[in-house]
């Protein structure tokens, strides 16, 4: 009975699927490709972006992740405090899981915004300071995120300097 009933739901499931038109493996390849941040792109851009920062007299860490939010870099100043390395990384992991800057985030998600309810997602932090990265025909390659500047907008900016090393790279 069990057996019938599991059949009976594949079956009513794979129909539900042919008839909304979603594709089959039959009709297209089982992999996809993409484009990712190499490893040393990851690692030059987190040393710009620590540079910029340095040189407006900030202490930071920076944290460059990949299209998926998964760490490539982290880097933290010798004076950054504790709590840096943690919030560079979810504000690189916010601006690439909504493909956003978090700057623009934080208005949104404040009280009264219409996407409150983002700050309830799980590692979401919708404050300035990450920014996703995208190559020259709009496809996300990761984000860069950055803690420690007195303010998001600070932060912001240090990222946004740190981008510009490597832009012209990424217009491919």
């Amino acid at each position: 009975m069990l057996k019938s009933m599991m059949f009976g739901g594949a079956l009513a499931l794979a129909s539900l699927a042919a008839s909304v038109g979603v594709a089959t493996a039959q009709d297209e390849d089982l992999t996809v490709g993409y484009e990712s941040l190499t490893t040393e792109a990851a690692l030059d851009l987190a040393q710009a972006t620590m540079t910029a920062c340095r040189e407006r007299g900030f202490q930071i860490a920076v944290a460059v992740v990949d299209r998926a939010g998964l760490v490539q870099v982290v880097l933290k100043d010798r004076y950054a405090g504790i709590h840096t390395v943690d919030t560079a990384t979810r504000k690189a992991w916010t601006a690439a899981s909504f493909k956003t800057n978090t700057l623009d985030l934080s208005a949104v998600a404040a009280d009264d915004g219409e996407m409150w309810a983002l700050r309830l997602v799980t590692n979401a932090l919708p404050l300035g300071g990450g920014i996703f990265i995208e190559n020259g025909e709009g496809a996300l390659l990761g984000a860069v995120g950055v803690s420690g500047a007195p303010g998001g907008e600070i932060d912001h900016e240090c990222a946004a300097a740190g981008l510009e090393t490597i832009e012209d790279s990424l217009l491919f």
